[in-house]
């Protein structure tokens, strides 16, 4: 059984999901994206989207008519394996097609770009199809308190994982999190603002990814 947090963007607010690995992630039409199949191999009890990449993936799959094997989609950012901003950590990254003809992944690749905000050039991704839905051009948006999604969660993630109590992982930029924020940029010498700019994203997905789990990680 997985929690799974899920931003929802028309109405600004934070949903929390129970599902079992063998069922349909939150807003998937017609059982073509599994709890397993987005969790992959990252094993986590806590999985975090968006329904705008749930949207995009449902309007991919229509597109394709058939099934779409996933390699990786989702990871927590103490697990690593992708850049340290990558868009995995924010649950809204999929790198698919993996097991596709040449052609396929063509296919895939160009029905992609009409759906998702941001594909990878076949150049760099041959053997596979990368595609997500970034909120910005690159790296994560500007955090701050009153915000509520999946960078909040990424962030607290982060946080918590180095010991900084954000006083849970929901997903909501609260009074907790603003001073795990300033309590961290104070340690590394940072502008103290509680705000996560993109000096602070650098510098704190830098001090976690790929570092492993901690004894504050929430899970």
């Amino acid at each position: 059984m997985a929690k799974i947090l899920v931003y929802n963007n028309n109405a600004n607010r934070m949903e929390t999901y129970y599902k079992g690995l063998s069922e349909a992630m939150p807003y998937n039409s017609n059982r073509t994206l599994t709890v397993r199949e987005f969790r992959g191999s990252s094993n986590s009890n806590i999985l975090w989207t968006d329904i705008r990449t749930m949207e995009s993936w449902n309007s991919l799959r229509y597109l394709y008519g058939r099934g779409i094997y996933v390699g990786f989609a989702f990871k927590r950012c103490w697990q690593g394996g992708h850049s340290n901003l990558s868009q995995h950590y924010a649950g809204t990254a999929f790198d698919a097609a993996q097991t596709a003809t040449a052609s396929q992944r063509a296919t895939i690749r160009n029905l992609a770009r009409q759906v998702w905000t941001y594909v990878e050039p076949a150049n760099l991704t041959p053997t596979w199809v990368h595609f997500d839905d970034r909120w910005v051009a690159s790296g994560y948006p500007t955090t701050r308190r009153g915000n509520k999604g999946i960078y909040v969660c990424v962030a607290q993630d982060a946080l918590t994982t180095l010991a900084y109590n954000t006083g849970g992982l929901d997903g909501v930029f609260g009074a907790n999190t603003e001073n795990a924020v300033r309590s961290y940029q104070r340690r590394k010498g940072l502008s103290v603002d509680g705000i996560i700019g993109p000096i602070t994203w650098r510098n704190l997905m830098a001090d976690v990814v790929g570092r492993g789990p901690s004894d504050t990680t929430v899970n």
